[in-house]
């Protein structure tokens, strides 16, 4: 499941550079603390999406993606009694698209680019 651990790693790796750009450090606790509610957000949508089936699907990480973020800042909202900054939710939604969204269109045109005889799935 190397998808998972990419996906993983793309919103773990946003809560270190939001913490770093804001001078906050990289401790680990304070990166889980922003990561986490995200990474609530993309398991729920993956396993209602089923995204194990068609981890590579476009049509599938969309919404996963707007899970991903809706569900994350809601949990933040609530963890911190206010609603988000519109720069972190813009930053956020760019940012978790690139990385849900981005790697996956690269595949594909990879995929595509070879031909169906060399399609793993």
């Amino acid at each position: 499941m190397p998808w998972l651990l990419l996906d993983v790693a793309w919103i773990i790796l946003f809560a270190i550079i939001g913490r770093q750009n804001h001078g906050e450090g990289g401790a680990l606790s304070g990166v889980i603390g922003v990561a986490w509610p995200f990474l609530v957000g993309y398991a729920v949508g993956a396993f209602a999406l089923r995204l194990q089936r068609t981890p590579l699907s476009i049509a599938r990480i969309v919404p996963v993606w707007l899970l991903t973020l809706v569900i994350g800042m809601a949990i933040r909202t609530i963890q911190k009694g206010r609603a988000p900054e519109a720069a972190f939710v813009i930053v956020a939604t760019i940012a978790l698209a690139v990385g849900l969204i981005g790697w996956r269109v690269i595949a594909s045109a990879i995929r595509s680019r070879r031909g169906p005889a060399s399609d793993p799935e």
